[in-house]
């Protein structure tokens, strides 16, 4: 009984899985704002060339 505990106890305290996690859900926002931002310059990129192809 007294090893559970201890185990339980040694898990509560452990912060590596809690960091992993904050990184993860960094990394997913990181992604997200690039991937937005990229749609976007994408879309005003299309629309100067579109813009050039028919002023020539």
């Amino acid at each position: 009984m007294k090893n559970i505990i201890a185990q339980a106890s040694r898990f509560v305290r452990d912060e590596d899985g809690i960091s992993a996690i904050e990184y993860a859900l960094l990394g997913s926002l990181i992604a997200i704002v690039i991937g937005t931002a990229m749609t976007s310059l994408a879309t005003a990129i299309k629309t100067t060339f579109d813009n050039i192809a028919t002023a020539l």
